[in-house]
């Protein structure tokens, strides 16, 4: 008994002097105590939890080297080799925080995604199809959104105090050198893209990313669609026309063609115009895209559009009404598109293409010719992918080249032609840096040569995000832009230096709960504008500049209200430029100080229909009367415009659509034009340029036939 007493003493000495405590304290990045984080020691059944300030503390019988294991959630796990022996081991524990793509916090100064496949956008795709008064427009729905204003005798993009030559469409990366089809004077243009052909849209009203060039104030990304399911025919009958599509579909790929013919002029012989048309507007257009998924994660995609237009119409005096000439425009236009991508690792891909533009305008004024020609090549390749887990990196190679030509044939005197060729080399790197989940940075620079007047120009870009809550955020964002003047201006002056500015945004922005609140304020500066020397538009340099500033504000609710989806949008604006033939600085034509927006869309189950809304303010734009002393002195009435649409499905395959711009049939005013001549009381006579009609009424028919019976074309309206 003795010696079997003795024997168990021994033995639990060893085991006593083999137990080796393990202790330390675990932290943040920041120094701050990590609680409740699990320790353990790997195969083996040891380990502890940290306490309130991060302290652990346990003991082991294990012997020899093992691995020391601490993990929690939303941290990188921490591993280090301990060596048992007995004696006391204590460890620091720094923790490293893990980046989760879906808590990351991001850039949204001065963006607006657009992507059903997202669950931070704050605009959906669909929302371009469904905007009542947009009509299937892209451009026409983004008007919609703070930052962007009604100019309604154009129809095009003019965000924060800047043109519509200023904000450039992108197709996959690559540029379109023109979006919108050709349109009369003082009337709107429609973009040339519809929106069922692309699965999100990035638009862009400021600090964007150093990929995109040659935009001085916004890009708008399209990003065409990877595949579509499942073989289908769509048709549809229009109260100006009609279309026919078909898709087929097969493992991996697709392709899709579609044909429109529009005829606008029964429709205008129904309904009285301001424009006295000799013949409104025709068009035949196609489009067509094909997708082919390469192995397991690439990508090749080909998209293509072409148009035909015509129109006439009588240019009359502003002295004598029944003075007047024929203006007549044929417009062709081709657009070719290749984009491809692929995976090289698991941390990088490549993507890029080339786009090919070619647009001619062939116009009779009177009795002369007046022919604009330009062609465009575009190429671009992009790496992009994780240099560490905290770090990504895009940087990537284009060219741009392009040539327009003129030609003025005159009736009775001298021909003459003018042309330019450009191009335009250039590259960019761009690294978003995430300090935690909830801040980032993005710093980048675009360098880029322009042979036109053999200049190198870099332009710096940088944004930051801090995430101030679960669903909040603020963003900075700044950068340097910079754009080709107008061809007509670059023809007269082809040494003429890119027009520049600079971007100062500042945005917070919350989302929770499907409900949407967005606030953003900015200032951008304007140099190297175009300017008339001596008011003589036949020289030109660039000795302009400008501003503009404001404040804007977004609230988009589908929660609140059952089967109701509303958004309020509201911009100030306050701009001023002395370029082209202003004398001093001034508010441009274009530029209104208010403009609000509500669109409400409400889906109504018993009669199987969506019903929509559209309130549309623009407060009065300036213009100038050379009757008055003060240049760009006059301001026009206010704009105000309700629209309505309805699609109606009496069958899961068949929607009968509705739409009506105008409902109340207000008399806009979008400014006045004045003769160059004084009448015989000195008196520069003038005239309202108002819209072509109080309204305009579309009705159409679309019938989707597919095995499917319950696809249509609701997407895509």
């Amino acid at each position: 008994m003795k010696l079997f007493y003795s024997a168990f003493l021994a033995c639990t000495l060893v085991t006593g002097y083999s137990q080796t405590r393990i202790s330390g304290k675990i932290t943040d990045e920041r120094g701050v105590a990590v609680p409740l984080a699990n320790i353990v020691l790997v195969d083996t059944y040891d380990g502890t939890t940290s306490d309130t300030e991060g302290n652990f503390e346990f003991t082991t019988t294990e012997t020899g080297t093992k691995i020391l294991l601490v993990k929690f959630i939303g941290y990188k796990d921490f591993q280090r080799e301990v060596v048992l022996e007995g004696k006391p081991v204590n460890i620091a524990v720094p923790l490293e925080e893990m980046i989760n793509e879906l808590e990351a916090v991001m850039i949204t100064a001065g963006a607006f995604a657009a992507s059903d496949e997202s669950r931070r956008t704050v605009f959906k795709a669909l929302d371009i199809a469904t905007t009542a008064g947009a009509t299937a427009d892209i451009a026409g729905a983004l008007n919609t959104l703070p930052g962007t204003q009604k100019v309604g005798e154009s129809g095009r993009l003019f965000v924060r105090g800047g043109d519509g030559n200023e904000a450039k469409t992108f197709i996959d990366g690559m540029i379109v050198l023109d979006a919108y089809s050709p349109s009369a004077p003082n009337t709107p243009s429609r973009g040339r893209f519809l929106p069922f052909m692309f699965k999100g849209t990035s638009f862009s009203t400021g600090g964007y990313s150093a990929e995109y060039g040659q935009a001085l104030s916004s890009a708008l990304v399209l990003d065409s669609k990877d595949q579509s399911e499942m073989t289908r025919t769509d048709i549809g009958i229009l109260s100006v026309g009609g279309d026919v599509a078909h898709t087929q579909a097969w493992s991996g790929g697709s392709i899709i063609g579609k044909i429109q013919y529009t005829n606008i002029r029964p429709y205008f012989g129904l309904i009285n115009q301001e424009v006295d048309w000799e013949k409104a507007p025709v068009s035949l257009e196609g489009s067509s895209a094909f997708r082919q998924q390469i192995g397991k994660d690439g990508m090749l995609k080909v998209y293509g559009n072409f148009n035909h237009t015509n129109y006439s119409l009588y240019q009359h005096s502003i002295d004598d009404y029944n003075s007047k000439f024929l203006y007549e425009l044929t417009n062709n236009y081709r657009y070719l598109n290749g984009f491809y991508k692929q995976s090289l690792n698991d941390k990088w891909m490549v993507r890029g293409g080339v786009s090919y533009t070619y647009q001619q305008n062939d116009a009779f004024a009177d009795h002369d010719n007046i022919v604009e020609t330009e062609k465009g090549i575009h190429a671009k390749t992009v790496f992009e992918g994780s240099l560490s887990d905290k770090v990504e990196l895009k940087t990537g190679v284009e060219v741009l080249q392009r040539s327009y030509d003129q030609e003025y044939i005159i009736s009775d005197g001298d021909d003459y032609a003018r042309s330019f060729d450009e191009t335009i080399a250039g590259g960019f790197a761009e690294a978003d840096l995430y300090t935690s989940n909830k801040f980032v940075t993005r710093a980048g620079a675009r360098l880029e040569y322009n042979d036109l007047m053999n200049q190198f120009s870099v332009d710096p870009r940088i944004s930051l995000a801090y995430k101030t809550g679960t669903y909040s955020q603020v963003s900075f964002a700044y950068g340097k832009f910079r754009q080709t003047a107008k061809n007509e201006l670059v023809r007269i002056n082809p040494t003429l230096d890119p027009e520049k500015a600079e971007h100062f945004i500042l945005n917070y922005q919350r989302i929770e709960n499907n409900r949407t609140f967005r606030v953003e304020t900015y200032y951008k500066k304007y140099s190297d504008l175009v300017k008339y020397e001596n008011g003589n538009a036949a020289a030109v340099n660039n000795a302009g500049s400008g501003y503009a500033k404001g404040i804007e504000l977004f609230w988009r609710d589908n929660r609140s209200l059952r089967n109701t989806d509303y958004w309020i949008s509201y911009s100030f604006l306050d701009t001023k430029r002395n370029y082209l033939n202003y004398p001093y600085r001034s508010t441009p034509t274009f530029a209104s100080k208010h403009n609000f927006s509500v669109v409400y869309k409400y889906f109504v189950q018993s009669i199987k229909s969506q019903l929509g809304f559209t309130y549309s303010y623009t407060s009065g734009r300036p213009y100038n009367n050379p009757n008055a002393d003060k240049f760009n002195g006059g301001k026009t009435p206010a704009y105000s415009d309700l629209s309505f649409n309805w699609s109606y499905l009496p069958k899961p395959y068949l929607i009968v659509y509705l739409s009506c711009t105008n409902l109340l049939g207000r008399d806009n005013i979008f400014g006045y034009e004045y003769s160059t001549q004084q009448n015989a009381e000195g008196i520069y006579n003038g005239r309202p340029i108002r819209q072509a009609a109080p309204r305009f009424l579309f009705v159409g028919i679309f019938i989707t036939l597919s095995k499917d019976k319950s696809v249509n074309q609701l997407p895509s309206l």
